[in-house]
């Protein structure tokens, strides 16, 4: 592919990424902009003033979602709609997200510059917490777009006791009116997302751009584990009920478990561990930790959480603890559209771009639409598959491949009545 056949802004793009970046900027090339705070509002507000540069409409919705409004020759057909978020965790990089909302803007404001006028509105979004980092539950700003939040969600609280609601009224939102932010049932024809691919497949391929296939179904539980507190010097070891113990070995269950098939892209991961009354000298009372376990096979995963639940019961019987299991999050894998990804694979050819075809193990705002629209997704290749880390890097040639890739699918789409 030569430079000749990019239609789409590769400088104003690499600009607006690095200058993103400088909010909330830690290290030399680290982000934390996590969701809510003063440095998410600032990015929100700089990408809102790009929008309106473009010649977007722009508005902050009452969820914390940024949207530019491209309008189409029917304004009251069904959205085309292209995005992802620009919030990070508390350690992340430069280009989780927000490749995929830059490079729907560029793609937008391209189609402006070459005088094209879609069939039907293209709305650019920047998704408010897909990472679910704060308070413990992600894609908080697509999901309520379409009516799916669950009870409860707005008085969770993150690790300071602020919650949700309060988070949502200091960002300058009114929780109170989320329902007048909410999207008619078919209003959203279709959902279109780029992304870095945050894992190694395409590096190891030596491809700059992969067309995704599907995302993998996660399961997020939170369990806490109940024993006795105790003097570390005085209570002997056979009439402890150490809950700390009773963690570790679930735990090491979860990744035996999540590992024993090897060539299944099974992952099991324990991100988030609390331990009361956190003293060097008691021993630990109650622990409570996330676990995050994910397949592309949903019964697959289904044979391995039952019995994971099996093991917890086991452990804290011997161990003389109590346990409670919450389920936060529970989602089936959900796979890409056929037509989208037969336009995606077209485009490519047609522009002389090499891409493969891959599974997403992360999910993305994609999965909560994947229910009301169809859905496509482009990766991009990231060097060593890092990601939710301050090394997390893709090349510009690279991100430019993919949101040329992006472009032409969109115009593609955007044509059809």
């Amino acid at each position: 592919m030569t430079l000749q056949t990019i239609t789409i802004n590769k400088l104003r793009l690499e600009q607006r990424i690095n200058e993103l970046a400088e909010i909330g900027k830690i290290g030399e090339t680290g982000v934390c902009r996590v969701t809510l705070t003063k440095e998410d509002r600032q990015g929100v507000e700089k990408v809102k003033s790009w929008m309106e540069e473009a010649g977007l409409t722009a508005r902050i919705d009452h969820f914390g979602n940024l949207i530019g409004r491209l309008e189409g020759e029917n304004p009251d057909a069904p959205i085309l709609m292209l995005g992802s978020h620009i919030d990070s965790q508390p350690y992340g990089g430069r280009f989780d997200g927000v490749i995929g909302v830059l490079g729907a803007l560029e793609v937008a404001q391209t189609m402006k510059e070459q005088n094209i006028v879609p069939k039907m509105p293209i709305e650019v979004v920047a998704f408010s917490d897909e990472e679910g980092c704060r308070f413990n539950k992600g894609l908080f700003g697509v999901r309520g777009i379409l009516g799916k939040l669950e009870d409860g969600e707005l008085e969770r609280t993150d690790k300071d006791g602020i919650t949700r609601r309060q988070a949502l009224i200091d960002f300058g939102c009114d929780p109170d009116k989320l329902q007048e932010s909410e999207y008619p049932e078919g209003s959203i024809a279709a959902f279109l997302e780029m992304h870095i691919e945050q894992g190694p497949v395409l590096e190891k391929n030596n491809l700059p751009v992969g067309i995704v296939t599907g995302i993998s179904g996660p399961l997020w539980l939170t369990v806490e584990l109940e024993g006795f507190a105790g003097h570390a010097g005085s209570v002997p070891m056979p009439m402890r009920q150490d809950a700390l113990v009773g963690a570790a070995k679930v735990i090491v269950a979860l990744n035996e478990l999540a590992s024993e098939d090897s060539d299944a892209p099974t992952v099991g991961t324990v991100g988030s561990l609390n331990i009361f009354p956190d003293s060097r000298n008691i021993i630990p009372e109650k622990v409570t930790f996330t676990v995050d376990l994910r397949d592309i096979d949903i019964d697959r995963r289904h044979r391995i959480e039952e019995r994971l639940r099996t093991r917890i019961s086991e452990i804290t019987a011997q161990h003389g603890l109590t346990c409670t299991i919450s389920e936060d999050t529970n989602s089936e894998p959900r796979y890409c559209d056929k037509e989208i990804m037969d336009v995606m694979r077209e485009e490519s050819e047609r522009i002389g771009l090499d891409t493969m075809e891959l599974m997403s193990g992360p999910f993305h705002d994609s999965l909560a639409l994947s229910y009301v629209c169809d859905y496509g997704m482009i990766f991009v290749r990231c060097k060593d598959g890092i990601s939710h880390n301050p090394k997390e890097f893709s090349t510009f040639e690279d991100i430019t491949l993919g949101a040329e890739l992006l472009y032409r699918t969109a115009v593609r789409m955007a044509e059809q009545t």
